[in-house]
């Protein structure tokens, strides 16, 4: 008998020891999954962290549970995905399981939970396969004219027409029954009856669902201009002597070029490469960029692929013949790389690569550099608008900086206008949402047709309903927020729990029938528009509207044709996409992302509004960015107009040195929920002063956030401030040991505690 540590798929922290059979004992191996039980009756696909040993310490082997079955003939893991795993479980103090729930498909988690996909196909039969019997079946069919139709078709596609004696002329060709339908123009009974006369036959043959992208065609690399020359070449100086290099380059200067010079050079050296971007609305305006250099060298991986595909993009990546190119949001970190050389981390700002919710917390962009240093891979990180941390980095020489001033073929970067909207609406010359400036604007752009991207950074109609008599606001029942108006679903969300609710045909409170909404969501500033502009063709970019792979395709797709020509959308259209006719972009409401009770809201706000702002005169004409404000004074809205991100720097991180926030500290928030307040309070209070004992004042709180309930449950937080240079593992260890302290005490049986590290 021997012995294997698996992790389980489940919050559950470090591994867990089975038994294994002598037989299935040689099959384990690191990576490799087994069947095992739990409990009384349920069983779970384990991941085994080695091979199978002797002994058991600790343990009475006669209570070890024995593995089921042993369910790979080779590892679907490799050893550094595995090092990846406790990294990311230590750093994060995140349960094993929970990296592996996160990490590999759904298919892969269960014992049959992936199939292979198959297509019917139609062949001659047997007896048929020589000219004299081909002749004799036509013969038979007699009157039978569609069937004979049909037949003729059948023999014309697959070239079994060519026979001669009993040896075709021609190659044979499969076809499906698909095909031979659409060909023929005939129907399945029609097939079915060629079938029974046993002339065909049908069988399933397995087909890929993973896309060929064609040839690789390295002659149409475009040259480099000389700026993006110039950076390129020092971008492989400061490779040479660091492993990671910022590329700090304007918005429109050509930095996917330089990216596909790189790759290109990495693919001539045999070497893999991960291009990781935030969002997945990216990926459809890239892929096509680089499917047409490099061909089915590149594999696409994100959540809005189903599990089937992505099972098989697993699989490719660990055959013979993997994608040499990888282009995915944050999910892509964890695929199998055999000879990983290069990581792109395009708008490496983005807080998009930071995991929320549910565990593990994980920032992709921490997570590739690390992947990247373990297996001698040199990383890029590329944006307009570097995160402080990056920045800090860079200049403190952590990293290499590369800069790239100027925009591609020297257009000039946007006119930014700020508009003071306080004094418009005190003087009433507000349009809704809209400035007389913004409408002009729109209306020259629609007028030269030309195209207009509208920035508001909420969903919905309106943030919320509100009874014009008492005042009343229709709040969610799991939550301590209240309720988004969709007006086209007629329904009240919750954004935190998805709970919805019936809009009420009068207030509950005093009866009053007059509801009306406060504040503008996407769909509301979609409305207006249409009213206001009833030529304009308006297409609106959201959660709402992009919750399938193919809603993002048709939406980017539509305004990249020209198709619709004014473009509604949240932070979604800020990042990174590339569209050559827009001539105005407009910020509704800057004040939403400056007056945000965080940290990092001018950081936040500066990236977004530069961002949007450079999706303005990419091509031909300077652009124009309309900035709606009512703070137009303050020194952030001064800095975007200008441009001026190394004055903005150095203002925020002085700040940030002076208060103890990131770069020059690490944070760790403490969360607490439990469905009884009374209980998260005492908890929190207990936690805290246990923390304290460890830490000192370098723990603030507990207190509540900013929204105190979330799906029923009562929430506390505190903020514990880490200068750099501290023992970062003993920290983690006592973190673990005051969780588990307070865990294992019964009053807080069902008390949830969790970390988030770095956190955005």
């Amino acid at each position: 008998m021997k012995y294997v540590e698996v992790i389980l798929p489940l919050p559950l922290d470090g591994t867990f020891t089975y038994a294994v059979s002598d037989e299935m004992a040689a099959r384990v191996a690191m990576g490799v999954r087994v069947l095992v039980p739990l409990g009384k009756s349920k069983t779970y696909t384990a991941m085994c962290t080695g091979p199978a040993h002797d002994t058991v310490e600790g343990l009475d082997a006669a209570r070890v549970k024995m593995v089921i079955a042993v369910l790979d003939a080779s590892p679907v893991l490799l050893p550094v995905q595995m090092r990846l795993w406790q990294w990311m479980s230590e750093y994060y103090i995140s349960p094993l399981g929970d990296i592996l729930k996160a990490a590999l498909p759904s298919g892969l988690k269960r014992e049959e939970g992936y199939r292979p996909k198959t297509e019917m196909c139609v062949g001659l039969c047997e007896p048929y396969r020589q000219e004299r019997a081909l002749h004799v079946a036509l013969d038979t069919m007699g009157r039978a004219v569609k069937q004979q139709k049909v037949f003729h078709c059948f023999l014309s596609l697959t070239h079994w027409d060519s026979i001669e004696g009993d040896r075709p002329t021609a190659e044979i060709v499969e076809i499906t029954r698909e095909e031979l339908i659409n060909e023929s123009h005939c129907t399945l009974a029609i097939v079915k009856s060629l079938v029974d006369r046993k002339l065909l036959y049908t069988y399933e043959r397995e087909v890929g669902r993973l896309n060929s992208g064609g040839d690789y065609h390295p002659e149409l690399i475009k040259p480099l201009s000389q700026p993006q020359q110039d950076a390129y070449n020092q971008l492989l100086v400061q490779q040479m002597k660091r492993n990671v290099v910022l590329l700090h380059g304007v918005t429109s200067s050509g930095k996917t070029e330089l990216y596909i010079h790189l790759i290109a050079k990495a693919l001539s050296e045999h070497k893999q490469v991960l291009y990781l971007l935030p969002e997945i609305a990216l990926t459809v305006q890239i892929t096509s960029r680089l499917q047409r250099v490099f061909g089915d060298r590149l594999g696409i991986y994100h959540s809005k692929y189903s599990d089937a595909e992505r099972v098989e993009m697993w699989q490719k990546q660990l055959s013979g013949h993997p994608y040499d190119i990888i282009l995915g949001a944050r999910s892509a970190v964890f695929l199998p790389f055999q000879n990983l050389g290069l990581v792109i981390i395009d708008e490496e700002h983005e807080s998009s690569f930071k995991q929320q919710d549910p565990s593990p917390r994980y920032h992709a962009r921490s997570a590739a550099i690390v992947l990247a240093q373990m297996v001698g891979a040199k990383t890029v990180l590329g944006t307009a608008t570097p995160s402080m941390e990056s920045y800090y980095n860079a200049q403190t020489g952590k990293y290499g900086l590369v800069e790239l001033k100027t925009r591609y073929q020297g257009i000039e970067l946007p006119e930014v206008r700020v508009v003071d909207v306080k004094d418009l609406r005190r003087r009433k010359m507000m349009s809704g949402p809209f400035s007389p400036a913004l409408l002009a604007a729109v209306r020259e752009a629609l007028a030269q047709d030309k195209q207009v991207i509208l920035f508001q950074n909420r969903r919905g109609f309106a943030p919320m309903i509100e009874c014009k008599v008492c005042g009343w606001v229709p709040r969610c029942k799991n939550c301590d927020v209240s309720l988004t108006y969709h007006k086209r679903l007629n329904l009240l969300t919750c954004h935190y729990c998805g709970y919805t609710y019936p809009v009420p045909q009068a207030c509950p409170n005093c009866g009053n029938t007059d509801l009306t909404g406060r504040g503008y969501g996407t769909e509301k500033i979609e409305d207006y528009l249409r009213d206001i502009f009833p030529e304009a063709r308006v297409a609106r970019m959201d959660l709402d509207t992009t919750r399938t792979r193919n809603a993002y395709e048709r939406l980017i797709g539509d305004f990249s044709r020209g198709k619709t020509n004014v473009l509604v959308g949240t932070q979604m259209i800020s990042k990174g996409l590339d569209f050559e006719r827009v001539a105005v972009v407009g910020i509704l409401d800057a004040d939403s992302m400056l007056n945000y009770p965080d940290f990092r809201a001018y950081e936040h706000a500066f990236m977004m509004m530069s961002q949007v702002s450079g999706r303005a005169g990419r091509k031909g004409k300077r652009g124009l960015v309309i900035l709606q404000t009512k703070s137009a004074d303050l020194p952030v809205v001064q800095q975007v107009v200008h441009n001026d991100f190394a004055g903005f720097y150095q203002e925020l991180i002085a700040e940030r040195q002076l208060f103890r926030y990131p770069p020059f500290f690490h944070l760790v928030y403490v969360f607490l929920k439990h469905k009884q307040e009374a209980t998260v309070e005492a908890a929190a209070q207990e936690m805290g002063a246990l923390l304290r004992r460890q830490f000192g004042e370098r723990v603030l709180g507990p207190d509540k956030p900013a929204v105190a309930r979330v799906k029923a449950m009562s929430i506390r937080k505190m903020v514990i401030k880490l200068e750099n240079g501290i023992n970062q593992r003993e920290v983690r260890a006592s973190l673990r040991r005051v969780q588990t302290l307070m865990t294992e005490q019964p009053c807080y049986k069902s008390l949830l505690i969790y970390y988030d590290v770095d956190p955005l």
